[in-house]
């Protein structure tokens, strides 16, 4: 069966945007920005909010940018056919891979891991895993967090009142004093 990962880049004090809605501190290094390009290559269908879907739109037509790195490049190749699974409410299309749902999450993710494929399923947006997680499908959290404080906005984890017992799996430094954390959920 497909692990359902929630993994994205988080404040020391675990905000994934600040107060004022910027995430300006996630903004990867090119080691970081390596580390995501080899994270996306073990995704096999991605679900995001309405928030990092349209975030995540430049990405489409960014191919046309002559200035680009390599880097960028790969992630697009790996980005744009990946497929996507957008859930919204106030959105009535969604471009390139992806496809429009506006509700059913836990009955989406259910489908996604009896469908024959490869690749984990991806979970993008944290209002959108506090649901999931909520209904205690995610199978790992992936942290990587930035040496910043940034004092309160959109947390990484959701704020409820339910025990979720975790197992280090894997810690990595990485550029600019970045720090992976990847733990599993113990079943």
């Amino acid at each position: 069966m497909r692990r359902v990962t929630y993994s994205m880049g988080v404040s020391l004090d675990g905000y994934i945007v600040g107060p004022d809605g910027g995430f300006d501190f996630t903004e990867p290094d090119d080691e970081v920005f390596r580390f995501w390009i080899d994270e996306i290559r073990e995704v096999g269908v991605h679900i995001l909010g309405r928030k990092l879907y349209e975030t995540m739109l430049y990405w489409e037509t960014a191919e046309q940018d002559a200035s680009l790195s390599d880097a960028d490049r790969e992630w697009i190749a790996l980005w744009n056919p990946l497929p996507k699974v957008v859930f919204s409410t106030t959105l009535s299309t969604v471009q390139g891979n992806a496809r429009l749902i506006s509700g059913g999450l836990a009955e989406e993710i259910e489908r996604l891991r009896a469908e024959p494929g490869e690749g984990d399923i991806a979970i993008g947006g944290a209002t959108l895993a506090a649901e999931v997680a909520a209904s205690g499908l995610i199978d790992e959290y992936r942290a990587v967090v930035h040496p910043v404080l940034v004092g309160g906005g959109i947390p990484f984890f959701p704020r409820s009142e339910r025990r979720v017992d975790l197992e280090l799996v894997e810690t990595r430094t990485l550029g600019a004093g970045v720090v992976y954390l990847r733990h599993r959920v113990v079943r």
